[in-house]
């Protein structure tokens, strides 16, 4: 398999999360969080089994269509089950432990990133690649179980609230059409977060390649390793920063601060051959900070009835960002080959690219904070500040279900 149809793997799970996620996040919003955890964990099995039958066809002209097959329904999945995922997290700890809470499910996401990096190549070595798919296949029904716990756990929390037909009632309000009424902050809040991820995960898919490349003296297994510090330091850092953010706020300052400490990565990358660890432990360490300042900010400018087309349309818009950069660094690298050595220049390219998304997110984030200043800074708003607010409010303005964090009922604005 060339690097270019290697790429491309990547980049129809980035497209298809750009074109699913969007009706995911409206159906989620309409049908309930049951429907979308059911379904879309169901994907995922489904997709990760045909990827694995694809294997079987090595050399034949059917592996590739399988394969791509397998990574579409998967794509299409997972990317709707993170929606899932990250609307229930906003209703039960909104107003609380909110960046904790998704640091938490990022810290979990990333063990599963850190456990492939070091586990995969040895169980490839010992039991061959087609009994690794099916492991990851095996792995994929783990979690439709899991989804499937889940789900009865927020029904009963629901009922236990009284909040399931409160909730039914929203649901059917929400239109398509609401989509145009998603605020300025909204905007450039998903601008920030496409074009950090444009530096991230093109470059973790193609680092331990990059690091054989330029630096001597790596083995394969060892550069898989120093590649998969990006996601060993997210996991452990992210609970951490996660409690840090719930605890100062500032979200806007935070998502600054990790965009233009992203910058000196990409430019050791570049341009010097400092340890290539030093740079990916550096990236892990802001992706962590960016992860748990730009996502949960998302429930804090929409209100939860319309929080999942909103999530959807997030993540449609990173993935069309994402696959666009796989694409293109698939063009840069552009060798036939995966075994061939690709020149020092094209990887140097590659960076710049990623030093260019970097710059990109930086001023979007910048002007996220003069937009946010300009509404009553809600992103920027310590703890201190937010439970002032909180005492102001009267119990009609207590209910996260509805509200955004200005006050709106039942309406984006």
């Amino acid at each position: 398999m060339t690097p270019a149809q290697y790429n491309l793997l990547y980049a129809i799970y980035a497209w298809t999360n750009a074109v699913v996620v969007i009706l995911a996040g409206f159906l989620i919003d309409k049908l309930g969080n049951r429907f979308g955890v059911f379904v879309f964990s169901l994907l995922t099995v489904l997709g990760s089994s045909i990827f694995a039958l694809g294997s079987h066809f090595k050399g034949s002209p059917y592996l590739l269509p399988m394969m791509l097959t397998g990574r579409l329904l998967f794509g299409s999945g997972n990317g709707s089950l993170t929606i899932v995922q990250n609307r229930i997290t906003a209703f039960w700890f909104k107003g609380k432990e909110l960046a904790l809470a998704f640091g938490l499910t990022l810290s979990f996401s990333r063990l599963g990133s850190v456990l492939n990096f070091f586990f995969t190549q040895q169980f490839e070595a010992k039991f061959g690649m087609q009994w690794t798919l099916w492991g990851g296949t095996l792995l994929c029904v783990l979690g439709f179980v899991s989804a499937l716990t889940v789900s009865v756990l927020d029904k009963v929390g629901m009922k236990q609230l009284g909040l399931d037909g409160v909730i039914q009632q929203e649901s059917k309000k929400v239109r398509i059409q609401d989509i145009r009424r998603l605020p300025l902050r909204y905007w450039l809040l998903v601008l920030t977060i496409m074009f950090f991820y444009n530096g991230v995960f093109p470059f973790v898919a193609d680092a331990s390649k990059f690091i054989q490349d330029k630096y001597s003296g790596y083995s394969q297994q060892a550069a898989a390793y120093i590649a998969g510090a990006v996601y060993d330091s997210s996991l452990v850092l992210s609970a951490a920063v996660g409690i840090l953010i719930d605890y100062v706020g500032l979200r806007g300052v935070f998502a600054v601060g990790c965009a233009a400490l992203t910058l000196p990565v990409f430019a050791l990358l570049a341009f010097t051959f400092v340890p290539p660890l030093v740079s990916t432990i550096w990236l892990g360490v802001t992706y962590s900070f960016a992860a748990a300042s730009m996502w949960p900010s998302i429930p804090l400018v929409v209100p939860q009835a319309t929080l999942g087309t909103a999530m959807g349309l997030a993540t449609s818009v990173q993935m069309i960002g994402v696959g666009l950069s796989n694409l293109i660094v698939g063009h840069i690298l552009g060798t036939k080959s995966s075994e061939l050595k690709i020149p020092l220049w094209r990887w140097q390219q590659m960076m710049i690219f990623m030093l260019a998304n970097t710059v990109a997110c930086i001023v979007a984030s910048v002007s996220l904070n003069v937009v946010d200043k300009k509404q009553g800074g809600t992103l920027n708003r310590t703890r201190k500040g937010a439970a002032v607010e909180q005492e102001d409010r009267g119990p009609a303005d207590a209910a996260p279900l509805l509200d955004d964090e200005t006050g709106n009922k039942g309406s984006v604005s």
